[in-house]
């Protein structure tokens, strides 16, 4: 968890750097903290196998390490 808690800061970034559209705050956060989720979450539920419950942990964690990258974000530009 902890790497997909890494991977999560990473793609936060990443697409922060890529994407430069005016989207609303509240969509935002819901995609990026919904999605993940409910990937992990349901991989989890779902798998049959060891290797698929630790992708679902990876996916789970993504979520909070993306989610601390917007709110830098939005604290260092003063929002």
């Amino acid at each position: 968890m902890l790497i997909g808690s890494a991977v999560g800061l990473l793609a936060g970034v990443a697409f922060t750097a890529v994407v430069h559209a005016r989207i609303r705050p509240d969509v935002i956060v819901a995609l990026v903290v919904g999605i993940p989720s409910v990937i992990g979450l349901l991989t989890i539920l779902l798998s049959g196998r060891r290797w698929v419950t630790t992708v679902g942990a990876f996916l789970l964690a993504l979520a909070p390490g993306w989610f601390g990258t917007l709110v830098a974000l939005r604290v260092a530009s003063g929002g």
